[in-house]
């Protein structure tokens, strides 16, 4: 087997017209370029918040080019598939320790505000426990209901992430809810 044989890729002609597609080379110039947008803002974060699990590797990758170490996350449920969602988002376990953000300059960090349901619940969340919070994001769509403090670029379309363009391997089992 090829090397491009047992690892596929999708292609931008892979993918319907109507969809933004993010490729792993365009994530890396996007992370980089939303933490040049919060170095350039003045914004100091002690702690990057990565909201999972669509917002996990941007979290990271935001983190590593911010050079800040403090990284934590944030599960929340909120789109069950394509334009399906729970009636409201919800924090799953496990919870993130939140004793040491009373003060604390503390970036949000999520793969896309769509409704902004779920970024507006985790701002809200933090900024209780004291935090001085801000939010990324990799895009934001008109219809948000809360503006990201930072967003590398705008779309109304879906987005095919590199990250979950493809469904889980075969024989995966997602572990049954509590």
């Amino acid at each position: 087997m090829t090397e491009s044989s047992t690892h596929p890729t999708t292609l931008a002609t892979d993918v319907p017209p109507e969809r933004e597609v993010l490729t792993w080379e365009t994530f890396g110039v996007a992370a980089r370029e939303l933490a040049e947008q919060v170095v350039a803002s003045g914004f100091r974060p002690e702690v990057v918040v990565a909201v999972a699990r669509g917002g996990l590797l941007p979290g990271g990758a935001v983190a590593y080019a911010l050079g800040t170490k403090g990284v934590g996350t944030l599960n929340v449920e909120f789109y069950t598939d394509i334009g399906q969602t729970l009636d409201d988002p919800r924090v799953l376990p496990p919870l993130m320790d939140t004793s040491d953000l009373p003060g604390a300059h503390v970036l949000v960090v999520d793969d896309v505000a769509d409704s902004g349901r779920t970024l507006a619940l985790v701002m809200e969340m933090l900024n209780s426990h004291g935090a001085e919070a801000r939010s990324a994001v990799l895009y934001t769509k008109p219809r948000t209901i809360i503006q990201p403090d930072y967003s590398w670029k705008d779309t109304d379309l879906w987005i095919t992430f590199p990250w979950s363009a493809h469904p889980p391997v075969e024989g995966a089992q997602p572990r049954p809810a509590d």
